[in-house]
């Protein structure tokens, strides 16, 4: 850019001390070219305002005193510096670029972070800032990186293994908490499940209650925290035992002694993970006080709808998995009622509803004790916009039609069944005997057997899955409708969670498109050769 131009007038004749006393020389309004200048001077200014790091975009207000002001989300976030834990996971990524995207006056992200496979946390946030799904963060806000700090820490450890120093900082200048780190594992160990989902909530809630500037904390649960109840609505429940309870069993027993009890534990609760997401949730019940704190329960969360691009996906949990797996020929039958609701949710959306509870749980009076006053938000789609297993079976298959994947390994054929005994049976003989044949002939040919083993994890990943795929919850969800009441036509455009707007089939096709690039890693590019394979 030339000197004369308006990024350089203002970086070079206004220094940062002196844009206070130069308000009236910049701004004089008018119409034609001063407002043509006047937009000029409004991109240079957000560019100098980033380029600078300010502290605070009022400086820049001053030398522009037009500059449009953000929606009431936006305006929430300005000047905030967000902590994140699950920061490396498939919803904490979707919330790290969601606001630094949407949220531009957001002064920093801090993200808790512990070290793996010989990366340090500055090397591991390198790593997701790689991904795809920050493409359109680093063309519309290229300067994003320096208002993102990565801190190395583990929240199952005591203080969540923060230095002192950071520690420090955290309490200093954090003023909003999304509390998203857990395992997702559904047969984690339990003393692991426990480190993770439920002292990781306590230690945080022990460093939020030292936060100075505090304005809202939202602890990212599950929809399936209380499973074994047939109706779920947006309040607290009974937890299964008591936190303390909890760790005195852990710490006084073997690791052999504690996986013997486990059943006991559990008793009919399906697994470790919604067990110690329960027991967080009465962490939060129990603890809270009069911090401003909220629970974001979603249900089962896929991939992108439209942002930051449509159908973008990191994983093959629960029905993607199912997907993946049925797409490629591996997959040939699963214990599943096609006539139940689904409840699925995009990632996106969800985001776009946890981005907004934090403002409105900060708007939300509570008193001292009062834990029935603490918002809590079933984010749900079986509520407003029910999808039936079979009608996402059947969708995907005609989408999938249309893309096959040059990866599969066999024809198409899947089929879904309710009953056990009907699945033991085509389990049998759909994946175990081929396996079997298989993998005698791949040893008759001097090979290592794989395809036998590829079985074992599947039917592992369907045992877990049958519990949620054979049943039906009626969930309310009425503070979700209630926060997307008050929001203004902007915030709506911006924060889009209204899951009664998600055109199924659309995003279906979005879903399955995206299955194949991102996970697959397989491009469209090969979709006339995978047609040839698929018609033979």
């Amino acid at each position: 850019m030339s000197g004369k131009g308006p990024q350089t007038y203002i970086k070079h004749k206004y220094k940062y001390q002196h844009v206070r006393n130069k308000k009236q020389h910049v701004w004089k309004g008018g119409q034609g070219q001063e407002a043509e200048r006047r937009d000029s001077y409004t991109r240079a200014a957000r560019e100098y305002a980033t380029g600078i790091n300010v502290r605070s975009m009022s400086v820049i207000e001053d030398i522009l005193p037009g500059l449009p002001r953000g929606t009431p989300i936006q305006e929430f976030y300005r000047d905030c510096s967000v902590l994140i834990t699950g920061g490396t996971g498939f919803m904490g990524k979707t919330l790290i670029e969601k606001l630094l995207r949407s949220c531009p006056s957001l002064k920093q992200v801090y993200i808790i972070i512990r070290s793996k496979k010989g990366k340090d946390a500055e090397a591991r946030v390198e790593e997701i800032f790689e991904d795809i799904l920050f493409s359109r963060l680093k063309e519309e806000v290229p300067k994003f990186r320096h208002r993102v700090v990565a801190l190395s820490g583990d929240c199952a450890l005591p203080g969540l293994g923060l230095s002192e120093t950071d520690r420090l900082k955290l309490v200093d200048q954090v003023n909003i908490v999304f509390h998203g780190a857990a395992t997702v594992r559904f047969d984690e160990r339990i003393d692991v499940a426990v480190g993770i989902n439920a002292s990781g909530t306590k230690n945080m809630l022990e460093l939020a209650r030292n936060m100075i500037g505090l304005k809202a904390f939202i602890h990212v649960s599950t929809a399936y925290a209380h499973c074994t109840l047939s109706r779920i609505e947006e309040k607290f429940y009974p937890s299964p035992h008591s936190f303390g309870q909890l760790m005195a069993i852990i710490q006084n027993l073997t690791d052999q002694e504690l996986e013997k009890i486990v059943p006991e534990l559990l008793k009919n609760i399906p697994n470790t993970y919604v067990y110690t997401k329960a027991i967080a949730e009465n962490i939060i019940k129990e603890e809270a006080g009069i911090l401003p704190i909220g629970v974001f329960r979603p249900a089962i969360v896929i991939g992108t709808h439209s942002e930051p691009l449509p159908g973008w996906i990191d994983n093959v949990y629960g029905p993607t998995g199912i997907f993946v797996g049925a797409g490629i020929g591996i997959l040939r039958t699963i214990n599943v009622d096609p006539c139940i609701s689904a409840n699925l949710v995009p990632v996106d959306m969800a985001v776009g509803a946890l981005i907004a509870s934090a403002r409105e749980v900060h708007n939300t009076q509570r008193k001292l004790g009062d834990s029935e006053g603490i918002p809590i938000y079933n984010y749900v789609s079986s509520a407003q916009n029910p999808i039936q297993w079979h009608d996402f079976v059947d969708m995907a298959k005609n989408h999938g039609k249309d893309v096959p994947s040059s990866k599969a390994i066999w024809y198409y054929s899947f089929t879904m069944t309710k009953y056990k005994v009907l699945y033991v049976i085509l389990s049998f003989l759909l994946h175990t005997l081929p396996a079997l044949l298989v993998d005698t002939v791949t040893i008759l040919c001097f090979k290592k057997p794989k395809l036998f083993k590829v079985y074992r994890k599947i039917h592992r990943l369907s045992d877990v899955l049958t519990y949620f795929c054979t049943r039906n919850w009626d969930f309310s969800d009425d503070n979700v409708k209630t926060l997307w009441k008050n929001l203004g036509p902007e915030d709506k455009k911006l924060f889009a969670f209204d899951i009664r707007s998600l055109d199924w089939n659309q995003y279906i096709y979005n879903y399955v498109r995206g299955c194949r690039i991102h996970l697959m890693k397989d491009d469209l590019s090969t979709v006339p050769e995978a047609r040839i394979r698929w018609r033979r």
